[in-house]
């Protein structure tokens, strides 16, 4: 949908009430524990569901309850769905920060040994997020909780990393 973000998917009803469990597919759950409001795709349509009570579990879960989904049945109809919020409500962040979802395809620049492909996305591991990344046709993968000295331009679309020596000759030698 253009103008908005997936932020994850509604993975399990949450008992018989009409409560669902949705995971989040982001870097810190905790940014979305506050959120009044979210999006469905419904045939097309970004439409907007509002949120009446939010309980945060682990791993990435919140339970919500919606306005005017009261039962089992009705909670179904949502179950599998992505979950989206406008980009407009994400904070504009510095040079050094980045949001999953927009640096997909940014070319990727090591300080040593400079272009080492693009970005295919995050793989959003709990406790070590990972910056995947193809080299024609071979994957790297960067750990992203490393002191990286992370440069993003917005504007050319390069992300520049500073990589831990060696880790680049596992995958390119």
């Amino acid at each position: 949908m253009e103008g908005f973000i997936e932020i994850g998917h509604i993975a399990k009803l949450h008992g018989f009430k009409g409560e669902v469990s949705l995971f989040l597919d982001v870097t810190n759950s905790d940014d979305y524990r506050d959120l009044s409001v979210v999006f469905f795709n419904m045939d097309g349509i970004p439409t907007p569901f509002h949120i009446v009570r939010i309980k945060p579990m682990n791993k990435g879960f919140l339970v919500l309850t919606f306005e005017g989904i009261s039962n089992e049945a009705a909670a179904k109809t949502l179950l599998r769905k992505a979950v989206f919020l406008p980009e407009v409500v994400l904070q504009e962040l510095d040079e050094h920060a980045f949001y999953d979802h927009e640096v997909e395809g940014f070319t990727v620049i090591d300080t040593v040994r400079g272009n080492i492909g693009n970005v295919v996305g995050i793989i959003d591991h709990p406790s070590n997020p990972l910056l995947q990344i193809d080299c024609d046709g071979q994957e790297i993968l960067v750990p992203l909780n490393l002191e990286l000295n992370k440069t993003i331009n917005r504007t050319d679309k390069t992300l520049t990393i500073t990589t831990p020596e060696g880790l680049l000759d596992i995958y390119l030698s």
